[in-house]
């Protein structure tokens, strides 16, 4: 209710454009006073469900990552995919990219198992796969990662001799310490850019920002860069999808007529201490 009564309150003080809310169960409620009306949101929701009809996810879709290591590692050679991901609707989300993208890199999936508190079951079917696969992806956050790396060399996986994929949620203290992940690949906005965000944060408020930080700025900066140089067509449709795409604090990134986003990620690998690019992320998006 709560983001209902923000969203008419700004309309009625003459909104053209809405930032926010940012949960996916808020932002329905906001879509059914904007849309009416012909007035564009901007919400942070990880959830493509939401998308569409003048509501725009700026935010770290999992689609865009899982797109960008399928295509990196396809790029290297990697053409037998297995995959392990969690029983929840952030694996389901990464199922549906995950085999999209394979396919279109005309990829085999010899193995995909979802798992939920057992992990281990899943870890052992995943195992008996490995020797037909080049690549496996573990998507879930830090802490998770490291748990099914453990199931599965506890099922007998050596997971040195493939190639290991992971998501921004890879970016973790955690991983980057887990003995077994080092060397796994995974895709994720340039850091610097993250870095030098947070430099200017802390010398201005004195204390860290929280990660999604950036897509708030990018929103507000964004919309203040429309506003100056769009004129009457500002916040149109038109304007907000175009195809060019526009620069963020986390680089590249465009708004797609369905309401979700494409970023432009870079591949980072994983090292002790931390992670170093092996790609870097686009400086424009293809023709």
């Amino acid at each position: 209710q709560g983001a209902a009564q923000g969203a008419q309150q700004a309309l009625s003080e003459g909104a053209e454009i809405i930032l926010g809310p940012l949960f996916a169960g808020s932002v329905p409620s906001v879509a059914q006073l904007t849309r009416p009306r012909g007035t564009s949101v901007i919400a942070f929701s990880t959830d493509s469900s939401v998308a569409g009809r003048g509501v725009y996810l700026l935010s770290f879709l999992p689609e865009s990552d899982i797109n960008r290591i399928v295509d990196y590692s396809a790029g290297i050679g990697k053409r037998s995919f297995a995959a392990m991901v969690p029983d929840n609707a952030y694996g389901n989300v990464v199922e549906a990219a995950f085999k999209q993208a394979a396919g279109r890199k005309n990829g085999r999936v010899v193995a995909f198992e979802k798992y939920g508190a057992d992990r281990a079951a899943a870890a052992r079917t995943v195992a008996q796969s490995l020797g037909q696969a080049d690549a496996l992806l573990i998507a879930d956050d830090g802490d998770s990662v490291v748990a099914t790396a453990d199931a599965l060399t506890a099922a007998g996986a050596n997971l040195r001799n493939i190639q290991l994929l992971g998501t921004g949620l890879w970016d973790n203290p955690r991983v980057f310490a887990s003995p077994v992940l080092q060397g796994g690949l995974y895709a994720a906005p340039d850091p610097s850019g993250f870095r030098s965000f947070a430099g200017r944060y802390r010398t201005k408020f004195g204390g860290e920002p929280v990660r999604t930080a950036t897509l708030a700025y990018d929103a507000v900066a964004l919309m203040a860069a429309l506003a100056r140089t769009q004129g009457a067509q500002r916040f149109a449709p038109e304007t907000l999808t175009n195809p060019s795409g526009f620069a963020g604090i986390d680089g590249l990134f465009r708004f797609r007529s369905d309401g979700t986003n494409e970023r432009g990620l870079a591949v980072m690998k994983v090292a002790s201490g931390g992670s170093t690019p092996v790609a870097g992320s686009p400086k424009s998006f293809g023709a």
